[in-house]
């Protein structure tokens, strides 16, 4: 097992209105569930040990692209989703922020006499990730949510959170149990943020002594104590700026949706009348489920699937999200009664996508794309935490052609 990394971001207070919590349970849900038809359940697990991958599924959820929301909230939506299907799925979700937190050992308890899991095990193994992040690590950040997803053969993943009240930052700790060998000798694989200067880390390998004889703590500067570890920091401006995104994989995804139909591909025909926002949206969750991990290294990029409940990049097109989801959903269902053509064609998109990306140059009208997005916001019901979007003072019509290319 290893701890596979942490994100830094932004502080945020706010709620998740209920209009996008639900929309998020459904889509949170059946991407899961589309990973574990196609990938298997240590898939599931693999990719939410994974910062960039875990930050790209909350952009394409519609949640604040950087903000520490993104954690609480997707984590939230999984667990609605994933338990009412764990039976099926062989995968579940524990504990949660604050109080929830606290119960995640009980739920562990119950589960074990439900399933069968070594529950007093993974009591053990929860425990001790927590203690590692929130006291053999000290960053400054203390933990405030810890989630522990577990299947049915006793594989685990741990999402945590800590916050920094003075920074006004958030960091989130990601675990994976098949590859940590043991919680006090280097478990970490990375730790996501920026140097902060001096941190006292008793679990790195060279503190084996320390730990042996209590005599010292061995001090060290953050790179010389995690050298290999790669960094996701998210910043604190709220819009999403042409810097944040690979603009060639953005604009391969719009190539997509806006400059060639479904029926230039034999295996898209079955998503002939999908309109081309809802297909650019497609593609994007298409890319979450079957992407590689070098995908995700923008996940700021997937906030251009459903816009963001701040309204950054764009309010989240709810009549374009419901469509997505139906679409998706529609494709599980039928895969499972034998006819996979319809869920191949969504994973193609991926594919076709990153094909296109090889030779695309994109024309530098980045802005320009995004203030499309927002003047057309309201045809695909677009909405936001101050409420639903207006047209602008002098709309134009709709042509469904962008000019990014």
């Amino acid at each position: 097992m290893k701890r596979s990394g942490h994100a830094d971001m932004p502080l945020h207070y706010g709620h998740v209105p209920k209009w996008l919590a639900e929309r998020m349970t459904a889509l949170g849900g059946a991407i899961v569930e589309a990973i574990v038809m196609d990938y298997g359940k240590s898939a599931v697990l693999q990719r939410l040990s994974d910062p960039c991958w875990f930050q790209a599924l909350g952009c394409v959820m519609g949640m604040d692209w950087h903000s520490s929301g993104i954690t609480t909230s997707v984590m939230g939506a999984l667990k609605r989703a994933v338990n009412p299907m764990s039976g099926a799925l062989g995968i579940h979700i524990c504990g949660g922020r604050g109080t929830h937190s606290r119960k995640t050992p009980e739920e562990l308890l119950q589960l074990g006499d439900r399933t069968g899991i070594d529950a007093r095990a993974m009591v053990h193994h929860s425990r001790l990730a927590a203690k590692v992040d929130n006291t053999a690590i000290q960053d400054g950040f203390q933990l405030y949510l810890h989630n522990f997803i577990v299947t049915n053969e006793g594989e685990w993943a741990v999402v945590q959170q800590g916050m920094n009240e003075q920074s006004r930052m958030a960091r989130r700790y990601h675990w994976h149990a098949p590859k940590v060998t043991s919680f006090v000798d280097a478990p970490h694989a990375g730790i996501y943020g920026p140097n902060q200067g001096m941190i006292l880390n008793l679990v790195h390998e060279q503190a084996d002594v320390t730990r042996n004889s209590i005599l010292q703590m061995v001090q060290q500067e953050t790179a010389q104590i995690l050298p290999a570890y790669k960094e996701l920091v998210m910043p604190n401006h709220h819009e999403v700026r042409q810097k944040d995104v690979q603009l060639r994989r953005l604009g391969a995804v719009l190539a997509l949706a806006y400059d060639r139909q479904p029926g230039d591909f034999e295996s898209l025909l079955l998503l002939e009348g999908v309109g081309p926002r809802t297909l650019q949206s497609l593609t994007l969750v298409s890319e979450v489920i079957h992407g590689t991990p070098s995908r995700f290294t923008d996940p700021a990029r997937f906030s251009f699937a459903h816009g963001g409940k701040d309204g950054h990049p764009f309010p989240v097109p709810t009549k374009v999200y419901d469509e997505t989801i139906g679409i998706l959903k529609g494709a599980i269902y039928k895969a499972k009664i034998g006819n996979r053509d319809k869920n191949e064609a969504i994973r193609q998109l991926s594919d076709f996508a990153a094909t296109l990306e090889k030779d695309f140059t994109p024309n530098d009208q980045f802005d320009q794309w995004v203030q499309h997005e927002r003047d057309t916001s309201y045809l695909h019901g677009g909405r936001t935490v101050m409420g639903k979007a207006k047209p602008p003072k002098a709309p134009k019509p709709d042509s469904g052609q962008l000019s990014l290319f």
